[in-house]
């Protein structure tokens, strides 16, 4: 990845206002609250901050998940815990001047520390400061549908909180027949559905999740630059892809920043958003990530603009609060001239 941007872009991306539509809570611990659990004692034997470092990439998925989870799992024990690391994120994120956000907590943790998921989401929702929209997922891997998960998964569309659900994981694993009645049952319910696909394998997953899942939403789905038929399909439809340009090149999922598919996609008028996804084992901020699309990929400040402005437009708010804020963006971006 490149480095630095002239500092007019860098005031432009600071003032934009701007939405998070791809964030794992778990993942977004900020790394000063699990470093407290050990104040007054030894270190930490592993401090992700060594996978900061802009050059840094894992050499495999596995290797990315024992450092995630050697640091999350230590934190997330209680609901009190989610509302204490959500009001910190929260805080970083307004720093930011982001608006709006979702973010999604994992099913697992309901099964591992029996928390229940109902006072997940409240915990999560109460530490929002005024004036900062939340909204929150449960997230879950395509073969979580066994034992007590099943009860969970049966109730989730009556959970009146819970705003979405999602699928995320390793996409090898085959969808299962579950995934789709859960989905549409949880529409049903008026809530929104996602799915990770199109990251780490092809085209075709992007697909499977539109065809079988019928997905309001794809997280990345860089991998649908491949195909040019799914590419207009995103586009007639208006599928939104929620990309994490930083995520994709530190897990290789792309050779390079440079030839990131987000370029293309959005050339190409398919709706995309940017969010962090894992920060605390990338180190990414929201702002990183427009600088990266201008740095690396010549977005334009008109684009980046334009980038904002579709995480408002898909943003679960009422009408007249998406156009406050695309205003605000359009005023900003008429200042170009």
């Amino acid at each position: 990845m490149k480095t630095g941007i002239d500092p007019d872009t860098t005031a432009f991306i600071e003032r934009l206002p701007k939405t998070e539509t791809h964030l794992h809570i778990e993942a977004a611990v900020p790394y000063r609250l699990v470093a407290g659990l050990h104040s007054g004692s030894a270190p930490r034997e592993s401090d992700p901050s060594e996978f900061w470092h802009e050059s840094f990439r894992f050499d495999t998925f596995e290797q990315f998940e024992a450092v995630l989870f050697g640091v999350a799992l230590e934190w997330y024990t209680s609901a009190e815990r989610y509302h204490e690391a959500a009001r910190a994120i929260f805080e970083d994120l307004r720093a930011e001047n982001v608006r709006y956000l979702e973010t999604s907590f994992h099913i697992g943790i309901i099964e591992m520390f029996g928390i229940p998921g109902e006072e997940i989401i409240q915990a999560i929702k109460e530490a929002a400061p005024e004036g900062f929209e939340v909204r929150v997922f449960m997230g879950m891997l395509r073969d979580n549908y066994h034992g007590e998960m099943r009860k969970v998964i049966d109730d989730m569309p009556n959970w009146q909180q819970l705003d979405g659900v999602d699928i995320h994981g390793t996409e090898e694993k085959p969808l299962e027949e579950w995934n789709a009645r859960a989905w549409a049952e949880a529409r049903q319910a008026g809530k929104t559905t996602k799915a990770h696909a199109g990251e780490f394998t092809s085209a075709d997953s992007v697909r499977e999740v539109l065809d079988f899942l019928d997905v309001d939403r794809v997280e990345h789905g860089i991998r649908a630059a491949d195909d040019p038929a799914l590419v207009e399909r995103l586009v007639r439809e208006r599928i939104p892809l929620d990309t994490c340009p930083i995520s994709n090149y530190k897990l290789r999922a792309v050779e390079s920043m440079e030839r990131h598919p987000i370029r293309p996609l959005f050339d190409a008028g398919v709706l995309c958003t940017i969010s962090r996804d894992d920060p605390v084992v990338f180190g990414n901020t929201v702002c990183r990530e427009y600088a990266v699309l201008a740095d690396s990929l010549g977005f334009s400040r008109s684009e980046l603009a334009a980038v904002a402005r579709t995480g408002f437009e898909i943003a679960l708010l009422p009408e007249e609060d998406k156009r406050r804020h695309i205003e605000e963006i359009d005023a900003l971006a008429g200042d170009l001239g």
